[in-house]
């Protein structure tokens, strides 16, 4: 049976639904968790050939990050979140660490979710000052108990990303990593606190 012709909740407003119905629509939703890694996949290829006027395109700077942190001895999670940290370039060009952040959040620590979320300002220490922006605006952040781990994820992997000469692993060597990470939530993201 095609999704068309599947069961589907009886409300027309949520506020109708019942258990019922959202035990349907949970059980429908399912493949979205099952196919998240081949979609992040896809999304990351949209990266390749992306230069924005750097020495390499996007996906060969995600790849060289990750490929750095891997080397390094960095945890599959944090590998992951190298990998993915730029993932959101293509459709949040203002707000990309927000993106990748948010796709992140419910598989990845709190430090790991804190570290991607603020990366962009962390490593605007490099550049800013040619955008007349205040290279030192991370200050402002410099008290939270991850900033340490953000200043270094930027410093010793991201910054140094851009090497067309660096020779990366392929994206078929992260697949294993990104489908362990992103397999099962860790948490959910509704939660009161």
């Amino acid at each position: 049976m095609n999704e068309k012709d599947a069961p589907r909740a009886k409300f027309t407003k949520m506020e109708d639904g019942s258990k019922e119905d959202w035990s349907l629509i949970v059980d429908a939703s399912m493949h979205f968790f099952s196919d998240l890694t081949q979609r992040v996949i896809s999304h990351l290829k949209l990266l390749h050939g992306g230069y924005g006027g750097f020495a390499v395109d996007r996906l060969e700077h995600s790849l060289q990050t990750a490929s750095r942190a891997y080397r390094d001895g960095r945890d599959e999670e944090y590998v992951v979140c190298a990998l993915l940290h730029d993932i959101g370039d293509t459709l949040a060009p203002a707000n990309h660490a927000d993106m990748a952040a948010t796709l992140l959040q419910p598989f990845v620590s709190e430090k790991n979710h804190w570290m991607v979320k603020h990366h962009g300002i962390v490593q605007g220490y490099y550049f800013f000052e040619y955008l007349g922006l205040d290279k030192n605006l991370r200050e402002g952040l410099r008290e939270h108990p991850f900033y340490a781990d953000t200043e270094e994820f930027c410093r010793v992997y991201d910054q140094v990303s851009f090497d067309p000469n660096y020779h990366s692993m392929t994206l078929e060597e992260f697949v294993p990593m990104l489908k362990n990470v992103l397999s099962e939530p860790k948490k959910s993201i509704y939660t009161s606190s």
